[in-house]
């Protein structure tokens, strides 16, 4: 972590992260997400910031949020100032950077589509400006056969040929399978923890594509902390928030994080495409998927193929619903308007084939 923490940065971990330096368990009582929301839009209405709160001057103000949060229980976790240092020392010899909402840096994606949503905090290891790149998100379970592991790796591969950042998880199965293809064949790959990025950061696997600005790892969670259902199921949006589309490439029916994601992402947020896969094992959960607005791979051969389908205006699916034209105006001019038409067709032309019944998604 090259640059310094701003005072607004050092504030927000101060309130909300647990700074647990290598700990397993929490030990101060740290504002909930919906806690330091309500205090940001308090001190964002007074004209006030985070920083504010450590400022000599500071206790007027702390008096005043005490409606919001107990003016007590903010002067101690404003006082854990030693604990913070410790923490950053130890983040910096691991190469983990940390950025708030407050700073230019934060990705601009989760900014403009989680809004005050977006977690107060991201921690890192990595090249950074790959959040701003948009890609293809791929997900799906951990525990799968090998015949899909190797479609997944696939898909990663032909993200890498596109030039399309590829966005995961960082689970085994589907996510590693996907970063795998994709960083092996030389792409960029954004990887969307849900716990331990200070031992994933260390792994010898992931060490030369960080060195070498092919991969970020980030998460909202406390750089030591340990795997958590809820943080797990939460991460899900940030991965669809950060992406142009996404390619769901198995899910359980009813059950699990891919498909409480998936369903999240097309009945709610609708931030990007949902694709399921089309070809391979049949999947009752992708088929249900589909009833619900998702749309069928087109399965792309060739990288401006990939590239239309990130970019397809309208695409309807086999069910009754069809997902809303989306805007895709932060993606980069990745090919040209003749590929892009072109690719376009070749995409157009496989969804025609899967809703007329030609290709059947259990071959």
């Amino acid at each position: 972590m090259s640059e310094a923490l701003s005072p607004n940065t050092q504030a927000i971990l101060l309130l909300t992260a647990p700074l647990l330096a290598g700990r397993s368990t929490q030990t101060a009582d740290v504002l909930k997400p919906s806690e330091y929301k309500k205090l940001a839009k308090y001190l964002l209405r007074i004209g006030s910031e985070p920083a504010d709160l450590l400022a000599p001057e500071a206790g007027r103000i702390r008096e005043s949020c005490h409606g919001i949060v107990d003016k007590d229980r903010i002067k101690r976790l404003l006082d854990r100032g030693f604990l913070l240092g410790q923490v950053v020392e130890r983040w910096q010899t691991r190469a983990i950077w940390v950025v708030s909402r407050a700073d230019a840096a934060y990705p601009r994606r989760l900014k403009d589509r989680l809004k005050e949503d977006s977690p107060a905090v991201l921690y890192g290891c990595g090249a950074k400006q790959l959040l701003n790149t948009g890609g293809l998100a791929v997900v799906g379970s951990r525990n799968v056969e090998e015949k899909l592991i190797k479609l997944t790796q696939g898909v990663g591969r032909l993200a890498a040929k596109a030039g399309q950042t590829l966005i995961s998880g960082g689970a085994r199965g589907v996510d590693q399978a996907a970063m795998q293809g994709a960083s092996e064949a030389g792409g960029k790959v954004v990887g969307v923890l849900a716990d331990s990025l200070e031992r994933s950061a260390l792994k010898r696997e992931h060490r030369k594509f960080l060195m070498h600005d092919q991969l970020v790892l980030v998460s909202p969670y406390d750089p030591s902390a340990k795997f958590n259902v809820g943080h797990a199921m939460q991460r899900n949006k940030l991965i669809y928030a950060l992406a142009d589309a996404a390619l769901v490439m198995n899910a359980d029916l009813g059950t699990g994080g891919t498909w409480a994601g998936a369903v999240e992402q097309l009945e709610k947020l609708r931030f990007v495409r949902v694709y399921v896969r089309s070809t391979g094992p049949e999947s009752e959960g992708l088929n249900a998927l589909r009833t619900k607005g998702a749309c069928p791979w087109p399965n792309p051969e060739e990288a401006n193929a990939l590239v239309a389908a990130l970019r397809i205006e309208e695409f309807n699916n086999r069910g009754s619903s069809v997902q809303t034209t989306l805007p895709f105006s932060y993606l980069p001019a990745a090919a040209t308007t003749d590929q892009v038409r072109d690719a376009s067709s070749s995409a157009e032309e496989g969804t025609r084939r899967f809703t007329e019944g030609q290709d059947d998604p259990s071959d």
